[in-house]
């Protein structure tokens, strides 16, 4: 500490408390100049100054700081009154309190929720249909269908949509269609419960050629019962195969189950499920896609949306017109995970239904 070049000398009016303080006072200067000292020469060398500050005249001269420390220190000596709110005595010191240190777990936790972000992220933009979104939705409760459009802005064509999926299929215009062009592969896959259905992701290389464009297979899902009716008829589930052209474009093939002889690539699904919700579990094995489509190829087809949150519009939908089977036990693992998981009918409004012959 520097030296103070003020010193009082002893009286026997003045007590020892009051020596103190007079001396404090006298060399809150000097304390400040050394401390100003001190953190000039800590700064780092490459600290950039700070901007000089124009100096303005004031309207009267400052008060010579030695006058008032002599006039604090004549009122103390004199029993002068303390300052209003505290006693003579108090001395009262605010530190800005510091952020508290960053622990490994918060960093941890910190980083998990930026890749946790960056992968639901991707989901949305690969996944079409069924894609995870922030806010909660339900098939049932107060979060149901009824409410989807009010949980999130973006969801408001839930309700205020004029092009709305699934329908009920009735009066078909029979015309010659082209043939739905399935380039279906033996591909891997993986299983994920996403909390709505059970969603099978497979590898690129599949696509449908429909209306004269092509469209790349990005996964498919499950409903129960099914989403969709022919003539009213609503059938034991639904299989939705979602793809994407390069536009951006969706194209949903729709299958129906009826009960009958065992479906074998719902069967290998079914042994690939995980044991935990929103986790994916990847296959050792291929999936025959091409198994899971009905012998007769004839279909509807109608413009119409996603049948889930966000119920984004423009989606191509082809609806093959013969069911396919599965047995009663495959039927009964799915209703155990999900025992209703399809949207109710919505309006046709007077859309234009076609079907191949």
């Amino acid at each position: 500490m520097r030296h103070c070049p003020y010193r009082f000398e002893s009286r026997p009016a003045l007590s020892l408390q009051a020596l103190a303080l007079a001396t404090a006072l006298a060399c809150l200067p000097t304390l400040a100049a050394a401390a100003d000292h001190g953190a000039a020469k800590a700064a780092p060398a490459d600290e950039p100054a700070p901007a000089a500050k124009v100096a303005t005249a004031p309207a009267t001269p400052p008060a010579d700081p030695m006058d008032l420390l002599r006039q604090r220190l004549a009122e103390r000596l004199a029993g002068g009154k303390a300052a209003e709110g505290g006693s003579a005595s108090d001395v009262r010191l605010v530190v800005k309190a510091a952020a508290p240190p960053v622990t490994a777990s918060a960093a941890a936790g910190h980083g998990a929720a930026r890749r946790v972000g960056k992968a639901a992220d991707k989901g949305a933009a690969t996944n079409g249909e069924h894609a995870e979104n922030p806010a909660h939705w339900s098939y049932s409760g107060n979060a149901g269908p009824q409410a989807w459009s009010a949980l999130k802005p973006e969801f408001a064509l839930c309700s205020a949509g004029q092009r709305q999926s699934p329908i009920d299929i009735r009066g078909g215009l029979a015309v010659d269609l082209e043939p739905v062009k399935f380039d279906y592969q033996s591909s891997r896959f993986a299983v994920v419960d996403n909390g709505h259905t059970v969603q099978v992701n497979v590898a690129p290389g599949n696509a449908i050629e429909v209306g004269g464009r092509r469209y790349e297979l990005l996964q498919f899902h499950f409903h129960r019962p099914s989403e969709e009716r022919i003539d009213g008829r609503q059938f034991e589930m639904s299989l939705h195969l979602v793809h994407k052209d390069e536009q951006g474009r969706l194209a949903v093939v729709a299958l129906l189950f009826d009960k009958g002889p065992p479906q074998p690539v719902l069967q290998k699904v079914w042994a690939n499920l995980p044991l935990e919700k929103n986790e994916e579990n990847a296959a050792r094995t291929a999936l025959e896609l091409a198994d899971l489509l009905p012998a007769d190829r004839r279909y509807y087809t109608y413009m119409g949306s996603l049948t889930t949150p966000p119920c984004s519009e423009g989606v191509q939908w082809v609806v093959m017109r013969q069911p396919v089977t599965l047995s009663p036990e495959q039927l009964d693992i799915f209703a155990r995970l999900y025992p209703m998981n399809a949207r109710p009918l919505q309006a046709a409004a007077g859309r234009r239904i076609m079907q191949s012959n």
